[in-house]
C-alpha cells in the first residue's frame, strides 16, 4: 500500500499545484513563447456618455468605468481600455491599460490628464494581475467580464457584449 501511495502522491501534488495559486497569476507557461505586442495607439479623450460602469466589490466606495470607445482587442490578444475610477469625494483617476488573458497580466500604458491628453506610464512593464485592493478593478475585468480563462474576447463587439453582462458566479462559462 505504501509503495502505491508513494507513486500516486507526486502526481496528485502536481495536479493540485496546476489548479491552485497559478490561476489568478497567469498560466504556468507562456502559451505563445514568440508572442509580440502590437503597436499601441492612445484612445480618444474620455466622454461621459461612453462610460460603462462595472462592479468591482462591495468593499470599495469607489465607482469604476470603462470608456466603451477605448475598448479594443488587438491581434496580439491584448484587451485594451480606458479605466476611470471615481471616489465619493469627486476625485477621478483615468488610465489607459491592457489585459493579456493568456498570461493573466496587466499593463499600464498611460495616465489621463484633465485636458484629455495622455502621459506615458513610467513603469509600463507587464505585471501579474493579483486580486488585491489596488488591482481589484483589473482582476474584476479579467475574471468577471472580459477573459474566459486564458481566452480573450473574439472581437471588440464581443468585448463590449461581455462588459455589458457580468459573468454568472454559479456558471462562469455559461452562455456568452
Amino acid at each position: 500500500m505504501n509503495s502505491i501511495l508513494r507513486r500516486i502522491a507526486p502526481v496528485g501534488l502536481l495536479a493540485l499545484g496546476c489548479f491552485s495559486g497559478g490561476v489568478s497569476a497567469g498560466l504556468l507557461f507562456d502559451a505563445a513563447p514568440n508572442w509580440k505586442e502590437s503597436e499601441v495607439v492612445m484612445p480618444p479623450p474620455v466622454e461621459e456618455s461612453r462610460l460603462r460602469a462595472f462592479y468591482v466589490s462591495a468593499a470599495t466606495p469607489n465607482a469604476f468605468f470603462v470608456d466603451e470607445a477605448s475598448l479594443a482587442v488587438g491581434d496580439d490578444g491584448v484587451v485594451r481600455f480606458t479605466l476611470v475610477v471615481r471616489t465619493p469625494g469627486g476625485a477621478q483617476n483615468v488610465t489607459f491599460e491592457g489585459i493579456r488573458c493568456a498570461t493573466g497580466e496587466r499593463r499600464l500604458y498611460a495616465t489621463g490628464r484633465a485636458d484629455g491628453s495622455w502621459v506615458p506610464a513610467r513603469n509600463d512593464a507587464w505585471q501579474p494581475i493579483s486580486d488585491n485592493t489596488y488591482n481589484r478593478p483589473r482582476a474584476a475585468l479579467a475574471q468577471d467580464y472580459l477573459c474566459d480563462g486564458p481566452a480573450a474576447p473574439r472581437s471588440r463587439q464581443h468585448a463590449l457584449q461581455l462588459l455589458q453582462q457580468r459573468r454568472d458566479v454559479i456558471q462562469p462559462f455559461g452562455v456568452r
